[in-house]
């Protein structure tokens, strides 16, 4: 059975950092896209930034690149999230998200397949 395992998530005060990880459970994540997404209060699902074995990263959208870093850990299965210069409009529940053949430009657009529970991330003062 395939497990996402989100830890990390907190409340933040604006321009501070935030490292989420992600554990798989049950799969091995050679042929998977792995990475998160977010639902933010009134904009509904955002993809946020994807990982693959095949085709690399990518963060999904301009307003966080150069402040979120995808990366991996295969001998731990898990991914992580590291997010610096946080504003208030980070603030959502971010989800992990994997799926296998597929590339990390379709899973920022339609993050389908397995999904953890959700970490909450607050930016505030």
């Amino acid at each position: 059975q395939v497990q996402l395992v989100e830890s990390g998530g907190g409340l933040v005060q604006p321009g501070g950092s935030l490292r989420l990880s992600c554990e798989a459970t049950g799969v091995t994540l050679d042929n998977y896209a792995i990475g998160w997404f977010r639902q933010v209060p009134g904009k509904g699902r955002e993809g946020v930034s994807f990982i693959s074995s095949s085709d690399g990263s990518t963060v999904c959208a301009d307003s966080m690149k150069g402040r979120f870093t995808i990366s991996r850990d295969n001998a731990k299965n898990t991914v992580y999230l590291e997010m610096n210069s946080l504003k208030p409009e980070d603030t959502g529940v971010y989800y992990c998200a994997a799926r296998a053949w597929t590339t990390v430009q379709t899973m920022c657009i339609n993050p389908v397949g397995y999904w953890g529970q959700g970490t909450q991330v607050i930016v505030s003062s």
